[in-house]
């Protein structure tokens, strides 16, 4: 695992498959407890399967990456998008980027794919793959958060966490369970990002999701000035990737034979 320098910390990332100068690159944006090894090798057999190459790195206060203070902020999403991944794409050569978003992940990749500052930028953003994107606040979501902060007490949920967190991992869980149940929270809603995004995109949804509906993926749907297509995925809740690997790895490389001629 390498480490580089964006603002004041160190971020952890992982590099697969082909450098920036040979072939478009996927950057994986991991979900709201996730970081560059809760992946698995996902991002590797997505590489294998599409020649694509892959980065894969941890935000703040995740992983190995540097902790941060706490309270988040109720903006770490928009902040996390418009200030810290144009920095990590240009720290690490990337020229033109599929954004690979997991849950807060496709959120930031939205926020991104949709700000006119983004789009003057040195690196070409081709297409959008999210999986379980969250586009407003959801009470279906707010519960399951809710709930999920009662098996973290109880020691089983902290356990499979610590080895992917590591140090950090009660700071890891408090400060994107905290922030989601802050009541300032309940206004978040990043649909107007979605005016602006031209790239296609590519939703896959578990259809048993605890933490967001079908809503999510029609106000993408309905709000992107682009290509949406979208992938319903049975027996599957809100980590795709996991439930259903095989699925998501064929629709991630039919995507972009369509949207991207590879």
């Amino acid at each position: 695992m390498r480490h580089l320098t964006v603002g004041n910390h160190q971020l952890e990332y992982a590099w697969h498959g082909p450098g920036p100068e040979e072939a478009p690159t996927l950057v994986f944006l991991h979900e709201g407890l996730g970081s560059v090894a809760m992946w698995r090798d996902f991002p590797e057999r997505v590489v294998a399967a599409t020649g694509f190459g892959a980065l894969i790195y941890s935000r703040a206060g995740y992983g190995d990456s540097d902790p941060i203070d706490l309270p988040r902020p109720v903006r770490f999403m928009h902040d996390e998008a418009l200030i810290t991944l144009p920095q990590v794409l240009k720290a690490t050569g990337v020229r033109e980027a599929i954004l690979v978003g997991h849950s807060d992940g496709g959120s930031i990749a939205l926020i991104h794919a949709g700000d006119q500052d983004a789009l003057q930028q040195e690196v070409s953003i081709r297409g959008l793959i999210l999986a379980a994107p969250h586009v407003f606040v959801e009470e279906i979501g707010i519960d399951s958060i809710r709930a999920i902060a009662e098996k973290y007490r109880n020691g089983q949920l902290r356990e499979r966490l610590q080895p992917y967190h590591r140090g950090n991992v009660d700071e890891t869980f408090w400060g994107w369970n905290q922030v989601w149940l802050d009541p300032a929270f309940r206004s978040w809603n990043i649909e107007e990002y979605l005016l602006q995004i031209r790239v296609p995109v590519l939703v896959i949804q578990g259809a048993n999701d605890q933490y967001g509906t079908i809503l999510q993926v029609k106000a993408i749907q309905d709000g992107c000035r682009a290509t949406v297509s979208v992938i319903l995925l049975e027996d599957c809740g809100h980590s795709p990737h996991v439930d259903q690997p095989e699925l998501a790895i064929n629709a991630i490389c039919q995507f972009l034979l369509e949207a991207n001629g590879k």
